[in-house]
């Protein structure tokens, strides 16, 4: 059979067909020419943003949102490195993102042409993966290859970085059925005998606690964790990138721990007798003081990815595997016996009551009210953060029900996120509502994709907790230097409404209580995108919060 031959750029394109892609979030330059060309007659839609690093996270927006991979495309040199603080975002969270770069022709690499940057080096340690296409005839692998390493195992973002030349020359296309790396070969099974141990030592546990977080949402196993709480009576407690993992309103819902967790997941970590985790790393603001962190567990770690186990605690039972897969076969185990810890309920009950959520109850605006009243009006919002103290109120009182209805920029605490996240968000789950919890800082990193959102009809909602500050930083400058507020106050900051006029959206503003719910209303019954300015009291804390290198229980009283 005659394979068909194309230029490299419609490989490319024909090879993301494949793939079953829809959408692509990118920004052209000269590198990129060619497949752009291409694109002019794909069915593939493209949606120009204004800055390349919004591309990166709207593509990982999208893949949070949808569960596929995301796609972004940059030309060569400042376009691929303006996507570098995407990527970074997408690996330290797990999220598949395909970056499509552009590069100098092959005869020019290394002589630094104009517009070259080894971006291949500059984002090996940031990739899952990546590629420097040498011959146009390699584009169909290389693609297969990229869609299936950042969407198997511990997903994370690949880039392929194409030379000009490459995109122009001719070639036979063929796409692979099927793709075989040798080294590559991810477990998914769980070692059965390892199960069946902990199996036993949950049995036994007066005292479990779930611990859990995104690798429960990336392997779609809620269901699975909700069975095995309810059949063992144990308490769950997720990281930020598990929010929505469990639901919170479920009675054995413990919400998020650590630094600024709830007081009763970090009194019932450090009081457990057995941490079952599953899908977390452990990382410094869960653990707080590694070596204070739950002296009297034993631990279970379940996670896909071996390198994570042990890394930063000692782990006493390790499982590699996908947490669907392991969880099914525990399940299977753990229903055999009762398993007996009512005294432990009762003591949860008793934490909870004792110390919940909490915040001043007054005729002021504050911005956890805000985040309460969006959760009552839009209680099956995909919410979407910027990073920050709004990010903590976000994970704080939302009521999250469903997985993939929290994103928010986890490990590397990206300012700026949120706003093109919830762009491709909205792209992949258009019947859903969107809103973009923001802070006034971190707003202000990407608004330009305002006229992104308007001129493709994104109607997402951008709620801005406004407070004048760099809130948390302003936080930790009170709390831990002497109240010397050191370029932390947004003195000069826009006029967001008039900000949002002028892009062609709706803007709105609300400086009292009880205009919250009216203009959230509105927002969603407008169906544009839209910015609702809430102006909310300028040095309100979020609490609880634990300092950096104490022992999660050594909770600040910051009432």
């Amino acid at each position: 059979m005659t394979k068909p031959k194309m230029s490299g750029a419609k490989a490319i394109i024909e090879s993301l067909y494949r793939e079953k892609v829809e959408v692509i979030f990118g920004y052209p330059g000269g590198a990129v020419l060619p497949l752009y060309d291409e694109l002019y007659d794909s069915d593939i839609r493209h949606i120009l943003v204004r800055h390349e690093q919004a591309a990166a996270h709207a593509a990982d927006g999208y893949s949070r949102a949808t569960g596929k991979a995301g796609v972004c495309l940059a030309t060569s040199g400042p376009g691929a490195t303006n996507l570098v603080t995407g990527i970074a975002t997408a690996y330290m969270d797990s999220v598949p993102v395909i970056a499509i770069t552009g590069q100098v022709p092959r005869s020019l690499i290394g002589y630094d042409a104009f517009q070259e940057a080894n971006i291949t080096g500059i984002t090996l340690p940031i990739t899952k993966h990546n590629y420097l296409v040498q011959d146009s005839k390699d584009i169909p692998v290389i693609i297969k290859e990229a869609f299936y390493i950042a969407q198997t195992g511990r997903p994370g973002p690949v880039l392929i970085d194409v030379p000009k030349d490459t995109q122009s020359e001719i070639m036979e296309f063929e796409y692979p059925a099927e793709i075989k790396m040798r080294g590559y070969k991810p477990t998914y099974t769980g070692n059965e005998q390892q199960v069946k141990k902990a199996a036993s030592l949950i049995l036994k546990a007066e005292k479990p606690v779930l611990y859990v977080g995104g690798g429960i949402i990336i392997s779609n196993a809620t269901e699975e964790l909700r069975s095995l709480a309810e059949s063992i009576m144990a308490p769950v407690t997720t990281t930020l990138m598990g929010m929505g993992a469990f639901p919170s309103g479920h009675p054995l819902s413990l919400g998020m721990l650590g630094m600024h967790g709830t007081r009763y997941a970090n009194y019932a970590v450090q009081e457990s007798d057995l941490i079952i985790a599953i899908g977390v790393r452990f990382d410094d603001r869960v653990t707080g003081k590694i070596s204070a962190f739950a002296p009297n567990a034993r631990i279970i770690h379940l996670d896909i990815d071996p390198a994570e186990i042990g890394k930063n605690v000692r782990v006493d039972l390790p499982i590699v595997g996908d947490a669907k897969n392991i969880l099914k076969t525990l399940l299977k185990y753990v229903r055999q016996e009762q398993v007996r810890t009512e005294a432990w309920t009762r003591k949860i009950e008793a934490w909870k009551k004792e110390y919940p959520l909490t915040y001043k109850k007054d005729n002021l605006l504050r911005p956890q009210f805000v985040v309460e009243q969006i959760s009552e009006t839009c209680p099956d919002a995909i919410i979407v953060t910027e990073v920050g103290q709004n990010q903590m109120w976000a994970a704080q009182y939302f009521n999250y029900k469903n997985p993939r209805t929290f994103i928010s920029s986890g490990g590397l605490g990206t300012m700026g996120y949120g706003f093109p996240a919830s762009m491709g968000a909205k792209v992949g789950r258009p019947e859903s509502t969107v809103i973009d919890i923001a802070g006034d800082g971190s707003f202000q990193m990407n608004s330009q994709e305002l006229a992104t959102v308007v001129q493709n009809d994104i109607p997402v909602i951008v709620a801005i907790l406004n407070n004048g500050f760099l809130g948390m930083v302003r936080q930790w400058q009170e709390l831990f230097f002497n109240k010397r507020f050191s370029a932390t106050c947004l003195e000069g900051s826009v006029d967001f409404v008039k900000l949002a006029e002028a892009y062609g959206a709706l803007g709105l503003r609300v400086t009292k209580k009880s205009d919250v719910k009216d203009a959230i209303m509105e927002a969603v019954k407008s169906e544009r995108p839209t910015i609702i300015d809430f102006v909310v009291e300028k040095q309100e804390n979020v609490s609880p919060m634990v300092p950096a290198g104490a022992a999660i229980n050594e909770i600040l009283d910051l009432e």
